[in-house]
């Protein structure tokens, strides 16, 4: 089995979204998942993601981490 790295996308109030719209489900690498949202988090804010957590096989590596321009 591979280990997939995968997205939990939140809204404002904190709860997991859902949707083709967002984007791939799975990457095979941390490397893979974090330069693919480099590339995406300014399209996943303006669809209302406000924040995201890493996991890997279900496991949280990190987040929520905000998606919201510092002010």
């Amino acid at each position: 089995m591979t280990a997939q790295w995968t997205w939990t996308y939140l809204d404002a109030d904190g709860k997991a979204m859902t949707g083709k719209t967002l984007g791939q489900s799975g990457f095979p690498s941390q490397g893979d998942a974090e330069s693919w949202l480099g590339e995406r988090w300014r399209e996943l804010a303006d669809l209302g993601v406000d924040a995201i957590t890493l996991e890997h096989d279900g496991a949280v590596v990190y987040g929520p981490m905000s998606l919201r321009a510092a002010r």
